[in-house]
């Protein structure tokens, strides 16, 4: 069975990057390297630090230190480890060394799972049956035919159906999930319903309590 091969990790607004670059002559690769932050000075984390951040703004760029304003949204990072390198050589830094990291890269998996939340992922590549598996596995009442996706894609939100019981779902532009992806799992008709009873059920219990509290009130 053929796997989509249109996973494809670009870089979007709102994206925080770590960029850290080295070379032979680190004097030369140092204006263009973020400086560190310290943790606050708790047990557990005294003494760490953590390199700074770039955010990438609403058009797509950031602010890289010497060169300037770049548009860097809608590149593969290594697309964007090309670019640096043209920009970099040969005016300012020798044969450097380039990494890129997403660090905010997350999805996030609601519905009838197990354990629905946010989850990052360090690699920047995930299925959407490995997001489903971080999150618990789908409960007995999950529908496995009805599963969406939500996307921003172009600044706008775009959802996608998936079965996840069709062989279809393994060439699904969605069979790889880009950060920031949601997907949410639909419970069947009887949680509905059954979700549905409790929640009259509480209501009417409230209600109940409220007003034998107002009576007790009145007759004192």
């Amino acid at each position: 069975m053929k796997v989509s091969n249109s996973y494809r990790t670009v870089i979007k607004p709102d994206d925080l990057l770590q960029i850290t670059i080295t070379a032979l002559d680190a004097e030369a690769v140092r204006p263009f390297n973020l400086g560190f932050v310290n943790y606050s000075a708790s047990s557990a984390a005294m003494g760490m630090q953590q390199q700074l951040n770039y955010l990438v703004d609403t058009k797509g760029e950031i602010d890289f230190p010497v060169l300037g304003r770049l548009k860097i949204g809608g590149l593969s990072r290594d697309e964007l480890i090309a670019l640096l390198k043209n920009k970099l050589e040969p005016d300012y830094v020798l044969n450097p060394n380039i990494n890129v990291i997403i660090t905010n890269y997350k999805v996030t998996v609601l519905g009838d799972v197990r354990k629905p939340g946010s989850y990052n992922i360090p690699n920047e590549r995930i299925t959407i049956l490995e997001a489903i598996g971080l999150a618990g596995d789908l409960n007995i009442s999950g529908q496995r035919n009805k599963v969406v996706v939500q996307r921003e894609e172009d600044g706008e939100k775009r959802q996608y159906s998936v079965d996840l019981l069709s062989k279809e779902l393994f060439t699904s532009p969605v069979y790889y999930l880009q950060q920031n992806d949601v997907v949410y799992i639909e419970p069947n008709y009887a949680r509905i319903q059954s979700a549905s009873a409790n929640s009259n059920t509480n209501l009417f219990i409230s209600i109940t309590g409220l007003v034998i509290t107002m009576v007790a009130l009145l007759i004192r």
